[in-house]
C-alpha cells in the first residue's frame, strides 16, 4: 500500500484531496497557504481515524501504522452501525498486533444529520481512544 490509500480512512474523501495537495505541494509557498486557510474545525486532527464502510482491517491498519510511526494515541472514531466496527478494530488492534495498547472511551454522543430527503435524524456517536 501506498502513503495516500493508508491515510485514507482518517480524512472524508474531499478532505483527503486537500490533505494530499498539502502534503505532497510542489512549491512551499503553497503548501503554507492551504495549511492557513484550513481552520482547526473544518480539517479532522491527523490522530484521529473515522471509521466508515471499508474493511475494518483498512482502519486496523491505519491504527497501527499511526501507533508505530509514533503517535501516542489515536482517537477512533464512529457513527450509527460503524459503532460496532469501531470496537471490533479496537479489539483486533489489541489482541492481534499491540497487546499492551489501553482502549479507554472517549465520548458517547447523539449528532443531529440531515438525511436524504431533508428531514432530521439523530445518530449515536462514539470515540474510542486508543493509547500505547
Amino acid at each position: 500500500m501506498d502513503e495516500n490509500q493508508t491515510n485514507t480512512p482518517s480524512h472524508a474523501n474531499s478532505e483527503h484531496e486537500e490533505g494530499k495537495t498539502s502534503h505532497h505541494g510542489h512549491r512551499g509557498d503553497t503548501r503554507g497557504q492551504n495549511r492557513s486557510s484550513h481552520s482547526s474545525e473544518t480539517r479532522p486532527p491527523l490522530d484521529t481515524i473515522y471509521v466508515g464502510k471499508k474493511p475494518p482491517m483498512t482502519y486496523v491498519l491505519a491504527v497501527v501504522t499511526q501507533l508505530n510511526q509514533g503517535s501516542n494515541h489515536v482517537n477512533l472514531k464512529a457513527r450509527g452501525r460503524a459503532i460496532s466496527s469501531a470496537v471490533d478494530i479496537s479489539q483486533i488492534v489489541k489482541h492481534k498486533f499491540i497487546p499492551d495498547l489501553k482502549i479507554t472511551l472517549g465520548d458517547v454522543t447523539t449528532e443531529d444529520l440531515a438525511s436524504e430527503d431533508g428531514s432530521m435524524r439523530r445518530v449515536s456517536s462514539l470515540t474510542l481512544v486508543l493509547s500505547k
